[in-house]
């Protein structure tokens, strides 16, 4: 029985372990190497006594060794937390504040940008500690005490107050997924991924364990190529991929900078994407040019495990449609709630999650987990936890659940959930800033920052960037002479929207 994720990589020494397992543009991992590194970084870690379910931080650009420091962690009894190593400063502190992690693991590159966070003691290179001499006795007594509620991962997500949030995902949420999307898919050991998403954004969880689970193989591609599609393509087709999870805003680039006229990459057979709105006309570019492909619209928030409903694409969308995002998947329950009450089908309201993929909640934070995560109001009789997600949805005619909107200042931005007011609390640290107020156009898919005070549109802009990772710079900024105002004396931000997004 699968209980925690360790126990693919347990699975793993009885095939083939000469296979590639992970590859970077710096080399690769065959599953032998993997599994030694893992079990090495886990025995250093059970020396250095990791505490049970205690964090412990990567802070690495995307590759494989990123991938052995996390299952070292886990088969060290601990919790890993991977970290955007080119954040802000300010803004990893903020989430070492709340993490208080025993370790952190980093290489060379970052070992500076590691020591402006963290005591020196604390720090870990991976090169120091991957060659440890392996002690299996030790990691089988950790693994044997583990049970598959415990956490396996924290991902860091955008917080409203301006302080980010700490999802922690179990590895029973990580092995249902996993296993429902590679039985759903009919993913097997041929399947070559490309990974498009980094490794501290949940959309990267399927390339991960998808991969591992299937006795695949995956490709780490690396993110600044992402502005070079055609080159990307190009290594799609000489490398036979044929299954990649990626966000629609890399779908759309690629469509956009009509890179699929350029290089045949027929290769590809299974095209899933989650976490923003797909938009129809570029996914059409994508249909015309690998016709036979599978396409699949997941939808999901990091709290609930990458992904709660999919819909395999069936059928033709015109342009201006909106894609369904499906049913649920195996094991997940979907309520659409107005309130405390059920929606009939056709009414719109509140997608709530339930089932064995949602989150433990976030760490070391508990009046966020009690606000998102609830008790299920249609079984008040016995303990049911569901996840509001913020999102409104309806049921269309074919029984399929529709994307509609969000209910609060929340948002999708290249694949990223974002709060506005993150933002908002950034501009306000520039110290001429008044008033601010950030909204969202979704149809340019552009971050517009308004603001009243003495200081000009690029010093806010350099403001904003101390605190905030780069996706979530406003792409427009606008001062205003007077932030317009409703009658109950707030920004008026609906006026601020049909003036600004339209």
């Amino acid at each position: 029985m699968i209980s925690t994720v360790i126990d693919y990589l347990i699975n793993a020494k009885s095939k083939d372990l000469a296979k590639d397992a992970f590859v970077d543009i710096n080399g690769k991992y065959t599953y032998a190497e993997l599994i030694g590194h893992v079990e090495s970084i886990g025995t250093f870690l059970i020396g250095k006594n990791l505490k049970k379910n205690a964090p412990v931080v990567v802070i690495m650009d995307k590759c494989k060794e990123a991938i052995a420091s996390f299952w070292g962690i886990n088969s060290a009894g601990g919790i890993y937390a991977p970290l955007d190593c080119h954040a802000p400063v300010a803004r990893l502190k903020l989430i070492l504040d709340f993490l208080k992690p025993e370790f952190v693991i980093t290489d060379e590159d970052n070992f500076d940008k590691a020591k402006e966070l963290i005591g020196e003691s604390q720090i870990l290179i991976y090169n120091d500690i991957c060659d440890t001499p392996v002690d299996n006795v030790a990691i089988n007594n950790v693994l044997k005490d583990r049970i598959d509620t415990d956490p396996a991962y924290i991902i860091c997500t955008s917080g409203s107050t301006g302080i980010p949030k700490g999802v922690v995902i179990s590895h029973r949420a990580v092995i249902d997924f996993t296993e429902e999307a590679s039985e759903a898919m009919d993913f097997s050991d041929k399947e070559i991924f490309a990974n498009q998403a980094p490794f501290y954004f949940d959309a990267s969880v399927p390339d991960l364990y998808c991969t591992i689970r299937n006795h695949a193989t995956l490709h780490i591609i690396p993110s600044e190529w992402f502005s070079f599609p055609v080159q990307i393509m190009d290594y799609i087709a000489k490398h036979g991929i044929n299954a990649i999870y990626w966000v629609p805003s890399a779908l759309v680039v690629t469509a956009n900078l009509r890179a699929l006229r350029e290089v045949d990459v027929t290769c590809l057979k299974k095209i899933m994407f989650c976490g923003e709105v797909m938009p129809v006309k570029q996914l059409n570019q994508w249909r015309k040019y690998i016709p036979d492909a599978m396409y699949v619209n997941y939808y999901g928030p990091s709290e609930t495990t990458y992904a709660s409903t999919y819909y395999i694409i069936d059928r033709e969308f015109q342009n201006d449609e909106f894609l369904p995002i499906g049913h649920a998947a195996k094991n997940t329950g979907v309520l659409i709630l107005d309130d405390d009450k059920e929606c009939a089908k056709g009414e719109i309201g509140e997608l709530c999650i339930r089932g064995s993929g949602v989150g433990l909640g976030y760490y070391n934070n508990p009046e966020k987990t009690k606000e998102a995560f609830v008790q299920n109001p249609l079984s008040p009789y016995y303990r049911d936890i569901i996840y509001r997600t913020g999102d409104l949805v309806r049921i269309n005619d074919r029984d399929e659940i529709e994307y509609v909107g969000r209910k609060d200042f929340q948002i999708k931005h290249m694949g990223y959930r974002i709060e506005l007011g993150e933002i908002e609390n950034a501009a306000m640290c520039a110290e001429s800033a008044e008033k601010v107020c950030c909204v969202y156009n979704s149809k340019k898919q552009v971050i517009i920052l308004l603001y009243e005070g003495n200081i000009d549109e690029a010093s806010i802009k350099a403001e904003v960037s101390k605190h905030v990772p780069e996706y979530m710079v406003p792409g427009k900024i606008i001062k205003l002479d007077k932030m317009p105002m409703n009658a109950n004396g707030k920004t008026d931000r609906k006026l601020i929207k049909e003036t600004y997004c339209e």
